[in-house]
């Protein structure tokens, strides 16, 4: 547990450190208070988690990552976009625009889907994972409204994981190691996760929660997650992280 979490983490303080190396204009945002901040904290948490818990579960992995992508999408293409919530992006979608919202929000459901089909064998509980990856990934999206909130949602919800043991412990260390990697660039306001990361960490958490509950702490963690974003939905739309 601790090695994983250990190698995640530097794995992301490597990846951010080559990022801003790379390309240290690029990908920069005006936060809630007025400053500029990069956005480079995602990619790097997105990559490492993905590898932590890829290591462990390489398909798992793989849905982490294109969780990750999705948010990537909306965070390049969605930018300056005033749309927020499931709502806006499902009726711009029936009147036939596909927005980077409506891409995100079903790609995400994909891979966590995917994910699901993974960690459980039965059809209802494939179900009911999927779900739960899936809604956490867009919970800890919701709650990225100012520095630090998102990241300490992914570490304080992963330490039931912790206490489970098997693959729960596993997959919640290697989230955890990358959420505890970015936070103090994160509280420090110098980078912030963005879609990007925001949903690849909060996929690798609903991974973890998932191999650590049967069927009735799945459909506890379901529908805490769907009324988590029925109620959000509408919140982010008055109060945005940048």
């Amino acid at each position: 547990m601790i090695k994983r979490a250990v190698l995640t983490g530097l794995l992301t303080r490597a990846g951010l450190s080559a990022v801003r190396a790379q390309a240290p204009s690029r990908g920069r945002r005006v936060n809630h208070a007025g400053r500029t901040v990069d956005l480079h904290a995602g990619p790097a948490g997105a990559v490492a988690s993905a590898i932590g818990i890829g290591q462990l579960k390489p398909g798992v992995g793989a849905a982490v990552l294109v969780a990750g992508a999705c948010g990537a999408y909306d965070d390049v293409v969605g930018a300056g976009d005033p749309r927020r919530g499931f709502r806006a992006h499902l009726s711009a979608l029936r009147d036939g625009e596909v927005t980077s919202g409506a891409v995100k929000l079903f790609g995400v459901g994909a891979a966590g889907m995917f994910a699901g089909a993974l960690l459980k064998e039965r059809a209802v509980d494939r179900l009911l994972a999927g779900v739960v990856v899936a809604g956490t990934a867009h919970f800890v999206n919701l709650v990225d409204v100012r520095p630090g909130r998102a990241v300490g949602a992914v570490l304080v919800l992963g330490v039931p994981g912790l206490l489970r043991g098997g693959a729960a412990r596993e997959l919640s260390a290697a989230a955890m190691g990358a959420a505890a990697a970015v936070l103090p660039d994160d509280l420090g306001e110098r980078s912030m996760l963005g879609d990007t990361g925001a949903h690849a960490l909060g996929a690798a958490l609903g991974a973890a929660i998932v191999a650590g509950n049967g069927r009735a702490g799945l459909v506890a963690h379901a529908a805490a997650v769907v009324g988590a974003a029925v109620c959000g939905s509408a919140v982010s739309r008055a109060a945005r992280y940048a």
